[in-house]
């Protein structure tokens, strides 16, 4: 192979992967020298000229000129006779520069010269992207659906660097095609042998933050902070924020009117409940409006054990809980307390209630679930409920819901 083919070979890779001048030129000249040591055993005597964007190279061999029976090391001397051949009035103990072509390695040294060329810069590229993306962390990425595995979807994004989206990242409700614009942040970076693995998701808390920062001005110029993110994806979220303005109602900001600022970031996550509320650091009060909807009566705090109990009347103890608990659990995790719930009601009435347990045998214990999940779990509360609102928060049948209520109601007759 001819130097200047094998030059405009390695230009192309420079155009392709934007790699700069001084880079190419280093490793290439790292490569050919490492063949020169092969071939030579050492490369201290050799000149290598590059110019990649001529798409020219040259190697030059320096070598003292000994007398013919002197020689010892060939590499780094020549003969008188030998020398004189190039230039006739050379004379002992000087230097002679000849040039070195690429053909004299072997044309089993180009071939692995030329591999080793196309890995070095592979592995530069590899390096850059690494360093890129390891800076992208916790931003948010857009890329395209370039294919849809069971495990996992694969993106690419518009410079052609693919990033992987685990089936475990994914929001439950996403669905893709090939294609398809995508929207996450870059959770992780790793070397994965010499190639990197970018790791995106939907799922993490960081990404509906940077949505907040992304969708509402006020968030992205710092006039109002988020204090805490809690969130089932795909289910509901809760958000603390707060601004050092007082002029600044944030709840109000970040909601917008009708909804109208927070309504595309609810798209987004596959119309996950995002609940916002002032944060305050009256343990107490964030507590109570991290409960909301439900009205809280009172609050009795452990500081030591991080429990709170929270006393609620019983209308607003499914509130409080949510649907399969998600409510109690998320304004757990927000406040950092674990909250028990007590419910206040009419005395006489609670006497007389019933557990829903206690009717098991004419109940199916995954109905009794389905109750429990949402704070029902004794046979007043449920019939305090309204039938419609029973099947919407529930995933019971009205005929199952009916049938129970019907059971129960023959209990109180008797």
């Amino acid at each position: 192979m001819e130097n200047i083919a094998l030059i405009e070979s390695f230009s192309e890779f420079k155009d392709d992967k934007l790699i700069d001048r001084v880079t190419l030129m280093a490793i290439l000249e790292d490569v050919f020298r490492n063949a020169l040591k092969k071939k030579y055993g050492s490369d201290d005597n050799f000149d290598i000229i590059i110019n990649p964007d001529k798409g020219d190279m040259e190697i030059w061999r320096r070598r003292v000129i000994v007398a013919d029976e002197d020689l010892d090391f060939e590499n780094e001397e020549i003969t008188l006779t030998e020398a004189r051949k190039i230039e006739p009035d050379f004379e002992i103990g000087e230097e002679v520069s000849e040039e070195v072509k690429l053909i004299d390695l072997g044309r089993r040294a180009i071939l692995a010269l030329r591999q080793n060329l196309i890995s070095k810069i592979h592995e530069h590229d590899n390096t850059n992207l690494y360093k890129q993306f390891k800076d992208l962390i916790g931003d948010i990425y857009t890329a395209e659906v370039h294919h849809v595995r069971p495990r996992a979807v694969i993106l690419v994004d518009d410079e052609g660097n693919e990033i992987v989206l685990p089936k475990e990242k994914q929001i439950p409700s996403d669905f893709f095609r090939k294609g398809d614009n995508v929207r996450g942040i870059i959770e992780n970076v790793e070397l994965k042998g010499n190639k990197p693995q970018i790791v995106m998701s939907r799922t993490s808390e960081k990404f509906l933050e940077k949505l907040f920062e992304q969708e509402i001005p006020e968030v992205f110029d710092g006039l109002i902070t988020i204090k805490g993110v809690v969130r089932i994806p795909g289910e509901k979220a809760k958000v603390a924020v707060d601004s050092y303005d007082d002029r600044i109602d944030p709840v109000g900001a970040c909601v917008g009117m009708k909804g109208s600022r927070i309504h595309g970031i609810v798209r987004e996550l596959g119309n996950e409940n995002i609940d916002v509320i002032n944060y305050t650091t009256n343990t107490q009060l964030f507590i109570t409006r991290a409960l909301s909807p439900a009205k809280v009566s009172s609050i009795k705090i452990n500081e030591e054990t991080k429990r709170a109990d929270v006393f609620l009347k019983l209308e607003e103890v499914s509130k409080a809980i949510g649907r399969g608990g998600h409510n109690i659990k998320l304004a757990g995790l927000l406040t950092g307390y674990e909250l028990d719930v007590i419910r206040e009601g009419n005395i006489a009435e609670e006497e007389d209630d019933v557990e829903l347990t206690e009717f098991s045998d004419e109940i199916d214990a995954w109905v009794i679930e389905e109750f429990a999940k949402i704070g029902l779990d004794t046979a007043r509360s449920i019939l305090k409920q309204d039938v419609n609102d029973l099947v919407r928060r529930t995933d019971l049948e009205e005929e199952t819901i009916l049938d129970v209520i019907r059971i129960l109601k023959e209990e109180f007759e008797d």
